[in-house]
């Protein structure tokens, strides 16, 4: 049984846990200083931690002045700053605008890069393929599915999805398109419609011969694999939670 000690585990809740009378340089001094005792170390540790997450101009900033994202960084700058092992980050992403989610991303990378072992948790699925070797789906706290993101993708009994963004698609089309072979959902959502497809080949040829035998104009297509988040709404349901 592997033994880690307290030093060696760094946690980052999704709440920001923060002191608000000590500035983002002494916040982190402060919670790496529960574990770095020795102060040359501990200034270059602290250092590392704030070019990790891009607070570099905001060392004497005090948490009321920073933005959501900005918080988010100094939240995980002084859950890692002590260089933990194993890390616990609780949706480190949400709510925050779109710069400040990249730059805590890139940070997550380096984090594993350097060799930590993060446990990661979110609802973005786009953010799971990015980081994690391995993957949990758990649903109502039961464990739906694991493996790596290849495998739980062979799990969904989608084999390929088309996007096609057209206008003024009636119903009745619609109805005949779900009796192509092969298909196994037709979705059409303002201008754009989403065909899944269970298996079969050339699936994007056979579509656009349909679209043009029957004379249906549109704009773009592409066709891709299932997603990540594909699999979790099939193996969860897609009905809306509380």
């Amino acid at each position: 049984m592997l033994m880690i000690s307290k030093k060696e585990l760094g946690v980052i809740f999704q709440e920001v846990a923060v002191f608000e009378e000590l500035t983002v340089y002494e916040n982190i001094d402060y919670f790496c200083g529960l574990y770095i005792k020795d102060k040359k170390v501990r200034k270059q540790y602290i250092e590392e931690a704030i070019e990790l997450v891009g607070l570099e101009e905001f060392k004497k900033f005090y948490p009321k002045q920073l933005s959501g994202g900005l918080l988010r960084r100094l939240n995980i700058a002084c859950g890692i700053a002590h260089k933990p092992k194993l890390i616990f980050l609780d949706e480190p992403t949400v709510a925050v605008d779109p710069q400040s989610r990249n730059n805590i991303l890139d940070g997550i990378k380096k984090l594993r890069d350097n060799g930590a072992t993060i446990v990661y948790t979110t609802h973005y699925m786009e953010e799971v393929e990015i980081l994690c070797d391995r993957i949990i789906i758990l649903d109502k706290g039961k464990i739906l599915a694991q493996g790596t993101s290849d495998e739980l993708k062979e799990l969904a009994k989608i084999e390929e999805k088309v996007t096609v963004e057209i206008n003024h698609l009636e119903d009745s089309m619609l109805e005949k398109m779900k009796k192509i072979e092969h298909i196994e959902e037709v979705n059409y959502t303002g201008n754009t419609l989403v065909v899944t497809y269970n298996k079969g080949e050339n699936n994007l040829g056979n579509l656009i011969e349909f679209l043009k035998k029957e004379n249906l104009g549109y704009s773009k297509i592409y066709s891709e694999r299932p997603t990540l988040n594909d699999v979790f709404l099939e193996l969860t349901g897609k009905e809306l939670r509380d």
